[in-house]
């Protein structure tokens, strides 16, 4: 439970509760009732048609993992800037086990404990002893191919962003043809059929812009931290393949980074984890 709550961001949740609670205070501050805000007609109108219309234009595979990127949209980023120094860390470590080692003690040391896929093909590719030019082409299509393929939940969750208010104009317009047709018959059908055509245009414009539009765009900014994290991983691995000393390593890898947070080996790393880094290589 501890390690969960860790994974959560408190300013998204914050936002997020922030943003309802100022429509339904704002609801309940108005109006003498609140329940009369709540409509399962226009609900269904608004929801059912926007889910619809996601199944309708996309593969379902993606769909799915589209609603669950808007849990996603409370979750911390699993990197950020400024973890990024730790991984500049990391490789040069490997880095003076390259030096010490050679490759074979890269695959031996380091090969077995990575699982995350993209950086295990990359690993593969240095030591398999490719050039690194090769390597550098091959890992950017496939940090490009990983992007694409991370952001197609964006591209649903955009859609459904422009859907839903257009099925909130469909429940308007169900709520009005209702209203009209009791005119000059039961008037206390009136409000029922007025209430579906406001209250599903209110739930639209809710929809895309408290939900839909949001986590499309949180999606797509943790995306964009992991490709430009990926390009400098990228750029790491071609110096473990030139066998580039750690310290170029570390100026090289720099100029990703601001200036503000730029990794320093001798501010970063004490002596002792520098001889321990060398003696574990050897």
């Amino acid at each position: 439970m501890e390690r969960a709550f860790k994974t959560i961001s408190l300013a998204t949740v914050a936002g997020t509760f922030f943003g309802f609670a100022l429509v339904l205070g704002a609801i309940i501050h108005g109006a003498n009732n609140f329940f009369s805000f709540l409509s399962l007609e226009g609900f269904l109108i608004v929801i059912g048609g926007t889910i619809a219309n996601a199944f309708m234009s996309f593969q379902a595979n993606y769909v799915i993992t589209a609603f669950g990127s808007i849990w996603e949209m409370v979750k911390k980023a699993s990197a950020t800037r400024e973890g990024l120094n730790a991984e500049i860390m990391r490789l040069i470590k490997w880095a003076y086990l390259v030096h010490s080692r050679g490759l074979v003690g890269l695959e031996g040391e380091v090969g077995p404990k990575i699982k995350e896929p993209l950086l295990r093909y990359g690993i593969d590719l240095v030591i398999t002893g490719y050039q690194p030019d090769v390597i550098r082409k091959m890992m950017n299509t496939a940090v490009e191919a990983d992007f694409e393929r991370s952001i197609t939940p964006v591209t649903v969750l955009r859609n459904m962003a422009s859907t839903a208010p257009a099925f909130g104009m469909v429940g308007t317009l169900v709520g009005m043809v209702i209203m009209l047709q009791n005119i000059q018959g039961d008037m206390t059908k009136i409000g029922g059929g007025l209430a579906v055509a406001l209250l599903a245009t209110l739930y639209g414009i809710l929809m895309a812009r408290l939900v839909c539009l949001p986590a499309a765009d949180k999606l797509m900014q943790k995306q964009e931290i992991m490709r430009f994290r990926n390009y400098m991983m990228t750029e790491g691995l071609v110096l473990l393949a030139e066998k580039q000393s750690p310290r170029y390593m570390q100026d090289r890898l720099n100029s990703f980074l601001e200036p503000t947070i730029h990794f320093n080996i001798d501010a970063q790393l004490s002596k002792p984890e520098i001889e321990s880094a060398k003696r574990a290589a050897t």
